[in-house]
């Protein structure tokens, strides 16, 4: 490697491991958190309750994250915020109330509403914009084989030891990750005298900097928003998988356990290909194709009468996936300015997280009165026109300045 290159690649590497343990946790943890919860409580509305909390504390957050983050240094709130969830998840099996349980996940998902906006921002500010597209790709495979080996090595832990030696394990998934972020260097000076005070006036005005933004740059909005809505689609149908995949179209658990490990395996060989290929393959290409492809994936899944149908769908989805992934998040870090990244990042997550609770809350109201199929094939077929819109949107000619990568 050249020094050149590995001057550039120096950080971000590390910052891809940083990412990628913490995700590693993440996925041990949703493991361990579920079978505890079920084990406290025997009820499978106490399990489902945890899948609300995340969007739910986004809907409370997501107002006023965005004006917190973008005043501060990124890389110190994303290492704060990992210390609080090791410090928060390290507690849980010390915790005997199920409500003290969801109490401690409330601030998890609390803290990790500051990080998310601020790790998209610090990877802007800290990775060069001629390899973004190859980090972004890179980190696509991260979180697929995360996705996967993950919840095996929550599994693994619950045999050899218990549903406690998991939760542990993340709590020190998120102290290594930390460990690793102050490594890296700070990518902004900021006087403390500059930074305006948390008000209620504050965030007013930072919303009206967000609403700005939209409003010159629409076609990036635009654009973001169609990615946006695809993914609330199909986050509604994920939550009726289980129903669907065993009650309509009659697998078993064994079938529905091996669809998953074989999806992960989809999305581990895309990131693969993505990120050896990444060089070769324009924004517009990435973005359209996999948005595309991923929702034939969720076409076939809704027309499945099979296991090795929602096999090929779910393979398609999940290689597709990690093609759409790294496009998508390219093309936002190297349009939407960083010194406005937080608010505006926070902002759309807040309208993502919004939308998400009413659609899966209504997707399971509407499954008892209209058969699951079809509410499945009606969202597959309303993300299909979405996508299609998409793939129109990023051809337009007179826009191919937004996909530059130089």
């Amino acid at each position: 490697m050249e020094e050149s290159s590995f001057n550039k690649w120096k950080y971000p590497v590390i910052l891809l491991t940083s990412v990628g343990i913490s995700g590693l946790g993440d996925f041990i943890y949703l493991v361990a958190i579920n079978i505890l919860v079920y084990q406290m409580t025997g009820s499978a509305t106490a399990v489902a309750g945890l899948w609300v909390i995340g969007p739910a504390v986004n809907v409370l957050t997501k107002f006023w994250t965005g004006s917190f983050i973008d005043y501060r240094s990124k890389r110190m709130i994303m290492i704060v915020t990992d210390i609080i969830r090791a410090v928060l998840v390290f507690s849980i099996p010390f915790v005997s109330s199920i409500w003290g349980i969801y109490i401690i996940l409330i601030g998890v998902s609390t803290a990790k509403a500051f990080f998310n906006p601020s790790s998209i921002t610090y990877i802007t500010q800290l990775v060069p914009k001629d390899i973004r597209k190859r980090y972004n790709s890179i980190q696509s495979l991260s979180m697929s084989g995360a996705f996967i080996v993950g919840p095996a090595i929550g599994g693994a832990l619950i045999l050899i030891g218990s549903v406690d030696t998991a939760i542990f394990m993340n709590a020190i998934s998120f102290l290594i990750s930390a460990i690793l972020l102050f490594v890296l260097p700070d990518q902004e000076k900021i006087e403390k005298d500059s930074i305006p005070k948390l008000t209620i006036a504050q965030v007013k005005l930072d919303w009206l900097v967000v609403f700005q933004f939209f409003k010159e740059q629409k076609y990036v909005a635009i654009v973001y928003s169609a990615y946006l809505a695809t993914i609330i689609f199909s986050l509604a149908m994920d939550a009726q998988e289980v129903v669907f995949t065993q009650q309509v179209v009659g697998l078993s658990e064994m079938d529905y356990s091996l669809l998953i490990s074989i999806t992960g395996i989809g999305a581990i060989t895309g990131g693969v290909i993505v990120s050896i290929f990444s060089k070769h393959l324009s924004l517009r290409y990435m973005i359209a194709i996999g948005i595309s492809m991923v929702t034939i994936g969720y076409l076939i899944y809704a027309f499945s009468w099979s296991f090795l149908s929602i096999t090929v769908g779910f393979v398609i989805l999940g290689f597709f996936n990690a093609f759409l992934n790294a496009g998508i998040t390219t093309f936002y870090q190297n349009n939407v300015p960083a010194m406005v990244m937080g608010r505006v990042t926070s902002m759309f997550q807040l309208i993502q997280s919004f939308l998400q609770i009413i659609f899966v809350l209504l997707v399971g109201a509407v499954a008892d009165v209209i058969p699951l199929r079809i509410t499945i094939i009606f969202l597959a077929s309303v993300m299909l026109v979405v996508a299609i819109t998409l793939t129109v949107i990023v051809f337009i000619s007179s826009k191919k300045m937004y996909f530059d990568e130089t």
